[in-house]
């Protein structure tokens, strides 16, 4: 595995790559791997001859007061899994490398980025989806694979990619989760004991939506305040950020749901110095 640090020796690598008639596979990290990181690179590793990890704690991603400096990062024990897991090159860029001092230009898809977690966060998509079509021009990827808890950021990056016509198929992987049920987080490692016992309630909470919705209840209204009952009483130490019904592609809340048509319940909590997001699809 090569460890690259510059975009122009990632974009000769893979330019030589295509050359040589070898396709390539992203899988862009912030680092400070997880089973849930693994996932996503050993569901890579067969859908191209060359996997190409990226390791980049984003800047334009974090809004002010948020955990930028504090982010945990390992990039060693980061570089030993990547290559375990079949990276051909793990690119770990700084950020002057990637950001000139007079940057100016952005990549933005408003429609899907001002609701959900953009909300609270104004900015973050903005800064994904810029850093993602830098790793998109580098690479040249013909495929590239996140992870299923992320859904906005999926559905913002679908839109992106359709929009630009950016020749690049996305995949996506389905949530990993603790034995408990909480979905694996780099950030999880800020819970507290207490905080972390709690924690596996944003889960609970949202399969206790789809039980209902299972057995027939379509009044989103009823759907979200059985969850957010359930969380008053068994999350107590956490506070609540959103929690809404959406269509699963165009992210617009739905008030009702319909036969044959799945709705998206996320959501967000804010738990000590953690921000916690999970989702789940509710069928009829």
């Amino acid at each position: 595995m090569q460890i690259l640090t510059t975009p122009q020796e990632l974009a000769a690598q893979c330019r030589q790559w295509h050359a040589q008639g070898e396709d390539i596979v992203l899988v862009p990290t912030m680092g400070y791997y997880h089973a849930g990181h693994e996932s996503l690179m050993d569901h890579a590793r067969p859908l191209a001859r060359r996997m190409v990890v990226s390791l980049f704690v984003n800047p334009t991603q974090f809004g002010p007061n948020e955990d930028l400096a504090a982010y945990p990062r390992d990039h060693e024990r980061d570089a030993a899994i990547a290559e375990r897991h079949g990276a051909d090159v793990l690119f770990i860029p700084d950020e002057g490398s990637m950001y000139a001092p007079d940057h100016a230009t952005w990549v933005e898809v408003p429609e899907l980025s001002h609701g959900l977690c953009g909300l609270s966060r104004p900015t973050h998509f903005r800064g994904v989806c810029t850093v993602v079509m830098k790793l998109f021009m580098l690479t040249q990827a013909d495929r590239a694979v996140f992870g299923q808890k992320d859904w906005q950021q999926q559905a913002v990056l679908r839109r992106m990619v359709r929009d630009l016509n950016v020749p690049v198929c996305i995949e996506t992987c389905p949530i990993v989760r603790e034995a408990d049920g909480l979905a694996l987080s780099s950030r999880n490692v800020y819970l507290t004991p207490e905080e972390r016992a709690q924690a596996p309630e944003l889960q609970r909470g949202l399969q206790a939506a789809r039980a209902l919705a299972a057995r027939g209840e379509a009044r989103v209204k009823v759907l979200r305040d059985a969850v957010l009952v359930r969380w008053a009483e068994f999350l107590t130490l956490g506070r609540l950020d959103y929690l809404a019904v959406v269509d699963p592609e165009s992210l617009q809340p739905v008030d009702m749901l319909e036969p044959g048509r799945p709705a998206l319940m996320a959501c967000a909590v804010r738990m000590g110095k953690a921000r916690l997001i999970d989702n789940i699809l509710l069928t009829l």
